[in-house]
């Protein structure tokens, strides 16, 4: 990776960025939220933008297809070594999230940062 190349903390699939897509044009503009604990709270949610409070301490990560992308801070802590990857399997999404009743939902997997993409991630003050 190019030394210029930003880092992202958060990305998706091609199948996930489809997925947004249709969200997006059903209920306009959408974002993600990620704050951990039982449930549906372990996944990650998508709400329309105007329909949810982005809370004061939570972390924007970055955007997938166009939508920011947040996590509570006590999950930040947990998840910050690694990048997200928001894919989409079969299945039914969170009771509140946009994709419900779709026949698929959001599903987070990581990767840990390497050593060097931790190094990049602290110099530039991003972890």
């Amino acid at each position: 990776m190019p030394a210029s190349a930003t880092i992202a903390k958060v990305t998706a699939t091609a199948a996930a960025e489809a997925l947004i897509e249709r969200l997006r044009e059903k209920h306009g503009p959408v974002l993600f939220h990620q704050s951990g604990g039982c449930c549906d709270g372990s996944s990650p949610m998508c709400y329309p933008q105007d329909d949810f409070i982005v809370g004061d301490r939570d972390v924007l990560l970055g955007e997938i297809a166009g939508a920011p992308f947040y996590m509570s801070p006590s999950q930040y802590e947990y998840w910050k070594h690694t990048q997200l990857i928001i894919d989409v399997v079969k299945g039914s999404g969170g009771m509140f999230s946009l994709e419900n009743g779709q026949g698929v939902r959001f599903l987070t997997r990581s990767r840990l940062f390497t050593d060097e993409e931790i190094g990049r991630l602290v110099a530039d003050g991003r972890l």
